[in-house]
């Protein structure tokens, strides 16, 4: 059963009430997963997804999948490297499932993502970090209000005092950087994100 206290303290009882959560499952909406998320005290740059894909659902580790290949290529990080520098969390923790007769995996509904948006709520006061990269249009209209990936891709931004810098997503399912222009942003973020952490690496 679902347990949310009124106030946390600590990161490590946020994250064992997280594990253990099933709100959207009692709501009534479909869940192939359990939770999915990772991350420790101390660490200072959240990456912010969508949803876990079924490989994410089944190792319970976020970016697993091809898309968390790409993302870790484009910011020229390696898998360990990659890990010990984010905190990664997203818009909605559990796998949501296949779109029925249709292409790609379900996007989660709103009553979903608000019914998810406590735990990330909590992360952030517990974190405070220094760099949040939201990846894809959802994570950025959740965190931002930003409607259109080309309105905040390439640039850096800020919430509650942290720098933000969003992505687009790295699925093949998405055809956002069909486009030149998109491309272009894209590299302009990447090297944001690149210079960003190596600021914190410099503190």
């Amino acid at each position: 059963m679902t347990r949310r206290r009124s106030a946390y303290r600590s990161l490590r009882s946020l994250q064992r009430d997280n594990r253990a959560c099933r709100a959207c499952l009692e709501g009534g909406h479909p869940l192939e997963s359990l939770p999915v998320f990772e991350g420790r005290e101390g660490q200072r740059a959240y990456m912010f997804g969508q949803a876990p894909g079924v490989v994410e659902g089944e190792e319970r580790r976020p970016w697993r999948g091809r898309a968390g290949q790409t993302l870790r290529r484009w910011l020229g990080l390696g898998e360990d490297e990659f890990y010990a520098t984010f905190y990664c969390a997203s818009v909605t923790r559990c796998y949501p499932g296949r779109v029925p007769g249709g292409r790609g995996d379900r996007l989660p509904t709103p009553e979903e993502q608000a019914l998810c948006a406590f735990w990330r709520e909590w992360e952030l006061r517990l974190l405070r970090p220094s760099l949040i990269v939201p990846v894809g249009g959802l994570a950025a209209r959740r965190l931002l209000g930003i409607h259109r990936l080309h309105e905040c891709v390439g640039q850096r931004l800020a919430w509650h005092g942290a720098a933000v810098v969003p992505l687009p997503h790295p699925s093949g399912a998405s055809g956002w950087l069909n486009a030149r222009a998109n491309r272009e942003l894209l590299e302009r973020a990447a090297h944001l994100v690149r210079s960003e952490l190596a600021g914190l690496d410099g503190e």
